[in-house]
C-alpha cells in the first residue's frame, strides 16, 4: 500500500503547488495575449504594424499563429532532450530509475496494483479519447462554438502523435523488473503521462472558460495532480522509467501550451493570436493617419 500513499502525497503536492501558481498567477491558467500589449508593441515597432496590416489569407494568418506558438513548445522539448540526455549519460534524474523501480517492486501489493490500474486507464487512449468526445459536447452545448471541438481533437490527437514520434527515434527499452501491467512500444516518453497532462490540461481550460480565477485554478490543480498521479502509476506498475514520465508530463504540457495559444487561449479560434493583432494594427494605423500633422511653427493645423 506504500505505493498508493505515495503516489497520493505527490498529487497532493502537485495540485497544492499548481492551486497556489494558478491564484499568483491567474494568466498561467489559460495562456493569452491581452489587446492592450499588442497594442503597446505595434506602437513601438512600426514594422510590426506593416506586417499584421498587410493582406493575408487564412493559411498564412494560421501559419503565422503556429510559428508563434511554437516557441512555447521549445521548452518542453528542451526539457525532454535534458531528460533523454540524462538517460544517455545515467546523470540527473536517470540517477533515480533503478531505485524508483526497485522501490516500486519491493511494496507492490495485489490490492494496490489493481487500484494503480485502474487510475492508469486516465492516461490510456481507450478513457482519455471517450472522455475527450463527452467533454467536447458538453463544451459546444455550453458556449455555442464547435471550435472546442477542433481545439480538444488538436490537443488529444496531437499528442499522440509526437509522444509516438519521440518513442520511435529514442526507441529505449522498459523497466524487466516486475512489470504488473500491459504495454506497448519503446519506453520514451510515458504515453499515459503525455496523454494526461495534455488532455486534462485541455478540459480544465474548458471548465474554467468565464469562472473565477480561484475556480480556474482549482480545476488547474486538479488536472495537475490526474497528471502527476497516472505518471505515478507507470512507474509503481514497472512499465516505466522515472524519467520517462517526467518527459511524458513534459512533453504533455508544453503540446497544451501549444495548442491553447494557436487557439487563443480563451477565445479558442484558431489562429485568433495573429487575427487579433491585425486588427490592432488596422486601428492604430487608422488613428495615426487620422492624428493632425504639425505645421513648420509646431502649431497644429486648423
Amino acid at each position: 500500500m506504500l505505493t498508493l500513499v505515495v503516489t497520493a502525497l505527490f498529487m497532493f503536492a502537485a495540485g497544492l503547488t499548481m492551486w497556489w501558481l494558478g491564484l499568483r498567477w491567474p494568466a498561467i491558467v489559460a495562456p493569452q495575449v491581452s489587446s492592450r500589449r499588442i497594442w503597446s508593441a505595434v506602437r513601438r515597432h512600426p514594422r510590426l504594424a506593416d506586417a499584421a496590416d498587410s493582406p493575408s489569407d487564412p493559411a498564412v494568418t494560421t501559419g503565422l499563429a503556429l510559428t508563434a506558438a511554437s516557441a512555447i513548445l521549445v521548452g518542453g522539448v528542451v526539457a525532454v532532450g535534458l531528460l533523454l540526455l540524462m538517460v544517455r549519460t545515467k546523470l540527473g534524474f536517470a540517477h533515480f530509475d533503478q531505485g524508483a523501480a526497485q522501490f516500486a517492486a519491493r511494496h507492490a501489493s495485489a490490492a494496490s496494483t489493481t487500484v494503480l490500474r485502474d487510475f492508469s486507464q486516465l492516461g490510456g487512449a481507450l478513457v482519455a479519447v471517450p472522455l475527450a468526445i463527452v467533454v467536447a459536447i458538453v463544451a459546444v452545448w455550453r458556449y455555442r462554438s464547435a471550435a472546442v471541438v477542433g481545439f480538444l481533437a488538436f490537443v488529444v490527437g496531437g499528442q499522440f502523435a509526437i509522444a509516438d514520434l519521440i518513442k520511435w527515434i529514442v526507441d529505449r527499452t522498459r523497466p524487466n523488473i516486475d512489470r504488473l501491467t500491459g504495454f506497448n512500444g519503446p519506453s520514451f516518453p510515458s504515453g499515459h503521462a503525455t496523454t494526461a497532462a495534455a488532455t486534462f490540461a485541455a478540459f480544465a481550460l474548458l471548465a474554467g472558460m468565464g469562472r473565477s480565477s480561484r475556480a480556474k485554478a482549482a480545476l488547474a490543480a486538479v488536472a495537475v495532480a490526474l497528471a502527476v498521479g497516472v505518471a505515478c502509476t507507470r512507474v509503481f506498475l514497472g512499465v516505466h522509467w522515472l524519467t520517462d514520465v517526467l518527459a511524458g508530463l513534459a512533453l504533455g504540457w508544453a503540446w497544451f501550451a501549444l495548442s491553447s495559444i494557436a487557439f487563443g487561449g480563451r477565445i479558442l479560434r484558431f489562429g485568433a493570436p495573429v487575427a487579433q493583432a491585425q486588427e490592432v494594427a488596422q486601428v492604430t494605423d487608422g488613428l495615426d493617419r487620422a492624428a493632425p500633422s504639425p505645421s513648420p511653427t509646431g502649431a497644429s493645423t486648423q
